[in-house]
């Protein structure tokens, strides 16, 4: 068979599995489609599919079709981090400053500190070596164990709160804010580890030149008609996220960059909407396949399954930990905490995205990184037989804005 066939077999593949899962298991209260694309990824990355049939595996995932893959990967996960800069929406955090600020502070820099005392123990020896990239230094390895486990995916909690038809109520645009302004902490975060004092000079050209051209893009915004922004503000995602890859930032925070300084309003709500669900239709499949076949379980089976235990203990009580001293501040209503703090322990996704950044950039190893993937995957996988069950008890908490 030629190249194209191979790769046909493989997009296939890709789309055929993770639907017949979803669909035929009808695993929606647990495990809706996309986190069966990730869990598919994972099945068929080297780590299973790879060892149990290692021919086929290396016949139909060969280095010519893995790069065709990934070049759709790159461009789907770029478009998908963008449209979740452009919803970032900060003017509802501002109206509730003092809420939103401790209730965000709080969610974020508890399961930070968790996250930070997992990743010490991994980094103590105790579950084995080979955690480490070739490129961290202890505190960038640290730091980004620790943002993992802090971090709340905003895309996949829109669609859950979609599932559990909260979103547009009080309590959905609640949660927003709070997740909103985690969000810019989370790029700001995978910033600074990034910082490469060998190319700072770069980033630092990079940043001002984006602080420059943005304001003179959102001009050239405004004047346009709806129909050329969109055009427009591709060429825009591309260039920026080439810019940050050029100085060594990754493309990735180019890409959110890009999104952030735009305006939804800019665009159709509908249409913003159906870009969003389309990317996750058509390509974000690609990408999940990707991440699994970055799966690697060389450095034991065990310890990788303790490691992303010990990572899921610390993301979960952490964001629980944090939500819930925010409740005792706030003075909210008993089991309000509980319910915020599961949905804001989301982690698939934007997780993901992250830590395949660290992994691109070398600061965690291809062990690490299916770690912290299974941990993502976990905690995803809790959200909603955990928070439903609470929502039908709370049918007061549905419609308090604060």
């Amino acid at each position: 068979m030629n190249t194209t066939e191979i790769f046909l077999i493989a997009m296939t593949i890709i789309f055929t599995v993770p639907y017949m899962i979803w669909r035929v298991g009808r695993t929606d209260h647990y495990a809706p489609l996309v986190v069966v694309q990730i869990i598919t990824g994972i099945l068929l990355g080297p780590g299973i599919l790879g060892r149990l049939f290692p021919d086929y595996y290396s016949f139909v995932f060969n280095p010519t079709v893995v790069q065709s893959l990934n070049g759709i990967a790159w461009w789907a996960v770029m478009l998908f981090v963008f449209i979740a800069g452009i919803e970032l929406d900060l003017s509802q955090a501002w109206q509730h400053k003092k809420e939103s600020g401790i209730t965000a502070g709080l969610a974020l820099g508890v399961p930070l500190i968790f996250g930070a005392l997992a990743a010490l123990v991994i980094q103590s020896g105790v579950l084995g070596t080979g955690w480490y990239g070739p490129k961290a230094s202890p505190w960038q390895f640290t730091m980004g164990v620790a943002m993992s486990c802090a971090v709340t995916a905003l895309p996949i909690l829109i669609l859950f709160m979609e599932q559990l038809n909260i979103l547009r109520q009080p309590i959905g645009q609640r949660i927003l804010r709070y997740a909103s302004l985690d969000d810019i902490a989370i790029w700001g975060v995978l910033a600074l580890i990034l910082m490469d004092w060998a190319r700072v000079g770069k980033q630092v050209f990079f940043l001002l030149a984006f602080a420059v051209l943005s304001v003179v893009f959102r001009k050239l915004m405004t004047a346009l008609a709806e129909r050329d922004r969109w055009f427009a503000s591709l060429i825009w995602l591309a260039l920026c996220a080439f810019g940050a890859d050029w100085s060594g930032l990754h493309y990735m925070v180019g890409a959110f960059l890009a999104g952030a300084i735009m305006d939804a309003h800019w665009f159709n709500q509908e249409r913003l909407d159906m870009l969003r669900h389309h990317v996750l239709l058509v390509m974000m499949p690609v990408f999940f396949l990707s991440t699994g076949l970055r799966t690697n379980w060389a450095v034991g089976g065990e310890a990788v399954f303790v490691a992303a235990a010990l990572l899921l203990v610390a993301s979960v009580t952490g964001k629980l930990a944090g939500v819930h001293l925010a409740g005792k501040i706030l003075k909210w209503p008993a089991g309000e905490a509980s319910a915020i703090g599961w949905l804001l322990q989301t982690k698939a996704l934007i997780m993901i995205i992250f830590v395949n950044v660290l992994l691109d950039k070398q600061m965690i190893t291809n062990e690490a990184f299916t770690a912290l993937l299974l941990m993502a995957v976990a905690s995803t996988m809790l959200t909603i037989p955990v928070v439903a069950p609470k929502l039908a008890r709370m049918k007061e908490l549905l419609t308090r804005s604060a």
